[in-house]
């Protein structure tokens, strides 16, 4: 590994947040700029991009944010669709450089770096989600944080058997970002609430039954569907990738726990959340207090918090508000730097939250995380920019 450590979230297993589960977390550098982490290749009329950095799971970096967006821009008016995929079989994208992101925090004005990442990031994100040519994600394999912002916005997002999703920010002093807090309200019930909140992982075809996927097709026929797609311009998009689809007949993994995650997700404080588990204290519900129990505290109210309100907000506002919470993340004193510490850089596996408990969060510092930045350091959402 270079002297340029590389960053991505990996496996994050919801059953797990020791020391074990840290080390499945890998690392990419931000700060590399090189000509061929992003592919783009015409086929015909049709716009290819490909996250080209295989080894590191093709963690997203600002080089591939700042390629892929005037791309896009480029092919909205000369392509008929655009596919967006990972190279290689184990990712899609598995997250966005942290590491680099607080690490610099040490330099003078090092937070700049952070806003400017996390400002180009969501306008991206945002874009994909007006994008006025058909957009198709192919989340095969790993596919986290960053990599769930290229594509749970874009119209079609095909996933596979090999595809393993997870939002597990959480874990390390952030929130469910890249317009996390509009798409997993949309869940059915608490499930987004309950993916966000504890990192739970889905994998396979689940990602299709949570509502996060839009089709389901084995990664052996990837090649032919892509293929189909480029090939076929009279069809219906929709009705080429329903004919790779098998037929369904399986269970939701997370359908026997649906009435539970429900009931105890829907208390209105995360205090009241733990409690309602306790109280169930079944071997799941006993699992899920002691995944919650090891996230950062502040973390947890701030993301209960935004995924909550945004039920009546658009994607901008909710990309908007996710601006102002990461930019107050950016010190090296908040959580978001202790928690990348504890698990990406000394990896002591012992965090200092600050606050420390959930009950030491209180409202006044939550309100100030979402309190609105002075206007000319508000993220401006409009399809035009980069």
């Amino acid at each position: 590994m270079s002297a340029i450590k590389q960053v991505a979230i990996r496996c994050l297993s919801t059953s797990s947040f020791s020391t074990a589960a840290a080390r499945d977390i890998t690392y990419t550098g931000m700060y590399e700029t090189t000509q061929d982490d992003v592919l783009m290749k015409e086929v015909g009329d049709c716009g290819v991009i490909i996250l080209n950095r295989p080894k590191v799971l093709n963690s997203l970096n600002l080089s591939m944010i700042k390629k892929i967006h005037p791309i896009l821009k480029q092919w909205e008016s000369s392509k008929r669709l655009v596919m967006i995929e990972g190279a290689g079989d184990k990712a899609f994208c598995a997250g966005g450089d942290v590491k680099s992101i607080t690490t610099v925090l040490h330099e003078p004005n090092g937070e700049t770096f952070g806003q400017e990442f996390f400002r180009r990031e969501y306008t991206l994100n945002h874009y994909i989600s007006v994008y006025k040519k058909p957009f198709i994600a192919f989340i095969n394999g790993i596919t986290m944080g960053g990599g769930v912002g290229l594509s749970v916005h874009g119209k079609y997002r095909v996933a596979t058997e090999k595809t393993l999703f997870a939002m597990p920010e959480t874990m390390i002093g952030l929130f469910p970002d890249v317009g996390g807090t509009y798409f997993l309200p949309r869940l059915k019930g608490k499930l987004g609430l309950y993916l966000g909140l504890t990192g739970h992982r889905l994998k396979g075809v689940d990602v299709l039954l949570a509502g996060i996927a839009t089709h389901y097709v084995p990664s052996e026929k990837l090649p032919d569907l892509k293929h189909d797609l480029s090939t076929s311009p009279n069809d219906s998009i929709n009705d080429i990738l329903i004919k790779y689809q098998p037929k369904l007949n399986c269970e939701f993994s997370l359908a026997p726990h649906m009435s539970q995650i429900e009931h105890c997700f829907s208390a209105p404080t995360i205090e009241e959340i733990i409690e309602r588990l306790k109280e169930d204290d079944s071997e799941w519900a006993r699992k899920n207090v002691e995944i919650l129990f090891q996230m950062c505290p502040s973390s947890l109210k701030v993301s209960k918090k935004a995924i909550d309100e945004a039920k009546e907000k658009s994607l901008a506002e909710c990309l908007k508000i996710e601006y102002r919470l990461a930019y107050t993340a950016l010190d090296k004193a908040s959580d978001f730097y202790e928690g990348v510490r504890a698990l990406l850089i000394d990896k002591d596996q012992k965090p200092m939250w600050k606050p420390s408990t959930l009950a030491n969060v209180t409202n006044e510092y939550i309100n100030k995380r979402f309190a609105p930045l002075p206007v000319e350091l508000e993220l401006e959402l409009s399809a035009s920019k980069l």
